[in-house]
């Protein structure tokens, strides 16, 4: 006689979920950013204009350097470099939403979603993506602006800082596009808030300081988001290394993150029907 052998099977080895959604996101934060390199148009401006008004800015307030209480800088060209930065963020994340909006008016974006591709991992790769080529073209302003007498005081460490806190600001503002993306669907319409970043922009600190202002313009500049951003890193730029500056930079711009991202995976959601 024969023993009848029950033969259990093997457990299924399964690849924990967010390995997947990290490959995959991966893959598509590549795909953002070959996608922008190869359309200047979405990333020229975001050098080229922060490069033209810096240079306009430093030629019409280069006595203002000399003011009592400005800070101690080499030149106003010195003074504004995080807010150039932070200029060519704005255009870097302002695609991030234009781009997935245009991926859902043609149809690529209902595609993907019908392929067995982790969901979570389109968000994480369209903002991802961003964010890397923010980083390397806050890297190539930092370069120029350092070979036209803007040095950063805190060095190479300081410089990659800066780069670091860039790239975390892109994903904080560019989840606010992708939010607006996802919920209407309209490049045209994603593209039409983006003014409104500018204008926080120069209602900040980004161009003067917030001592040397007056009225409401000082009262909003004070309590303004971007402020408590640029300050700190301009500190690095000025004074040299400060852990609390980088700390401070790195905190306030991961809040704004969580607000932005918060909003923009509840309009996924939304969009993906899921309850």
């Amino acid at each position: 006689m024969t023993a009848a052998v029950d033969i259990v099977p093997e457990p299924v080895q399964r690849r924990p979920n967010y390995r997947i959604v990290v490959e995959q996101g991966f893959a598509l934060a590549r795909r953002s950013v070959l996608s922008t390199w190869r359309t200047p148009g979405a990333w020229v401006p975001g050098l080229v204009l922060p490069l033209m008004l810096a240079a306009v800015y430093s030629a019409q307030f280069a006595q203002a350097t000399k003011l009592p209480e400005f800070p101690p800088v080499d030149s106003f060209l010195q003074y504004i470099l995080p807010a150039s930065v932070l200029q060519s963020i704005a255009f870097g994340a302002g695609n991030a939403g234009t781009d997935l909006a245009t991926d859902i008016e043609n149809g690529f974006f209902d595609r993907l979603m019908a392929s067995p591709v982790a969901r979570q991992s389109v968000l994480v790769g369209r903002i991802m993506g961003a964010a890397v080529f923010s980083g390397l073209e806050s890297l190539t302003l930092i370069i120029i602006f350092l070979a036209f007498g803007a040095p950063v005081r805190s060095g190479i460490v300081g410089a990659v800082a800066i780069v670091i806190i860039a790239a975390l600001l892109s994903v904080a503002v560019g989840g606010f596009g992708v939010a607006v993306a996802l919920r209407t669907g309209s490049p045209e319409a994603t593209q039409s808030m983006f003014p409104l970043t500018f204008v926080f922009l120069f209602v900040s600190s980004a161009f003067f300081p917030t001592e040397l202002m007056k009225g409401w313009y000082q009262s909003v500049a004070q309590h303004n988001p971007f402020t408590f951003i640029i300050d700190p890193t301009r500190r690095l730029v000025i004074y040299g290394w400060s852990w609390t500056d980088v700390f401070q930079a790195i905190g306030v711009t991961l809040l704004v993150a969580c607000v932005s991202l918060g909003w923009s995976y509840r309009m996924y959601l939304r969009r993906l029907d899921v309850k």
